[in-house]
C-alpha cells in the first residue's frame, strides 16, 4: 500500500554536481529535514528495480518496496533549473509514469525504508551464499560494514550520501577478491539501453567520418602513387644489355 500523508504534497528538487537529485523545498517543512535530503529519479530508480530482480528467488517483498518510498511527478520545471515534483498516490511499481521516489525515512531506525534495506541486505547475503563458494558464509555484519565505511567517507569528505548510492552499495556488494560469474551477474536492462544508444552514437558520430575521410584520403594517395608509377615506367627509357650508359 502505497505511503499516505496529507501534509507532504509537493517538493522542488534540484540537480546536484554529482548528478544525483537533492530536495530544495518541501511542503511539510515541520517532520521533513531537507538538508542532505535526495530523491531517486526515475531512471535510478529502474536501475534500482533491474538490481532487486535478481533477489526474487530469494524471497524478495515486493510489497516492502512500495511502501518505503512517496512517489512525485514532475508539475514543473522552474527558472532556476530547479523541478516541482507533485505527490501522486500511484504505486511506484505499477505507474507506467516516470516517477521520483522519497524514501520514507521520517523514522530512520524502523520506518519503511529502514526495514527495506534491512531486507536487502540479508537477500543480498543470502544469494551471494548460494552462489559463491566462500570458506565460511558472509555474514550481514560484513555488508553493513562496508555500508558504514562507504558513509563516513562521505561525512568527512563533507557530503550526503545519497539513497540511490546507500541501495546500490548493498545490491551491487561483492567481497572484496571475489565475483560473480558473468551469466549469474544480471546487467540492469537501463545500463543495456544506454549502452546501445552510446554505440549507435558512437556510429553516427565524427569518429566514423574522420575515419571514411582517412580511408579516402588513402585511396588518393594510391592514386597518385599509381600514376607517378606508370609516368616513370613510360617516360625512362628502357636499358640495353651490354650498352655502357652515356657519358
Amino acid at each position: 500500500m502505497p505511503n499516505t500523508s496529507t501534509k507532504l504534497t509537493w517538493c522542488k528538487a534540484r540537480i546536484g554536481e554529482d548528478m544525483n537529485w537533492w530536495i530544495k523545498e518541501i511542503s511539510d517543512p515541520i517532520h521533513w529535514e531537507i538538508d542532505g535530503l535526495g530523491i531517486i529519479d526515475p531512471r535510478q530508480f529502474q536501475h534500482i528495480l533491474d538490481l532487486l530482480e535478481p533477489l526474487n528467488e530469494y524471497g524478495l517483498q515486493t510489497d516492502l518496496v512500495a511502501e518505503a518510498f512517496y512517489s512525485f511527478g514532475i508539475d514543473e520545471i522552474q527558472d532556476d533549473k530547479s523541478v516541482l515534483l507533485k505527490r501522486v498516490q500511484d504505486n511506484i511499481l505499477d505507474s507506467e509514469d516516470p516517477l521520483f521516489a522519497l524514501p520514507d525515512v521520517l523514522d530512520e531506525d524502523k520506518g519503511p525504508y529502514a526495514d527495506l534495506l534491512d531486507h536487502i541486505t540479508k537477500l543480498r547475503i543470502k544469494m551471494l551464499n548460494d552462489l559463491i563458494d566462500f570458506a565460511q558464509n558472509l555474514t550481514v555484519e560484513e555488508l553493513e560494514e562496508e555500508i558504514r565505511e562507504s558513509q563516513n567517507g562521505d561525512f568527512l569528505e563533507g557530503r550526503a550520501t545519497h539513497y540511490f548510492t546507500e541501495l546500490t552499495t548493498i545490491l551491487e556488494y561483492v567481497p572484496e577478491g571475489f565475483e560473480l560469474d558473468d551469466d549469474e551477474e544480471t546487467t540492469p536492462k537501463s545500463e543495456d539501453e544506454e549502452l546501445v544508444k552510446e554505440i549507435e552514437d558512437v556510429d553516427t558520430g565524427t569518429d566514423t567520418e574522420e575515419k571514411l575521410v582517412a580511408d579516402e584520403t588513402m585511396k588518393w594517395d594510391e592514386e597518385e602513387e599509381d600514376e607517378e608509377q606508370q609516368y616513370e615506367e613510360h617516360t625512362t627509357p628502357p636499358e640495353t644489355e651490354g650498352e655502357e650508359p652515356a657519358k
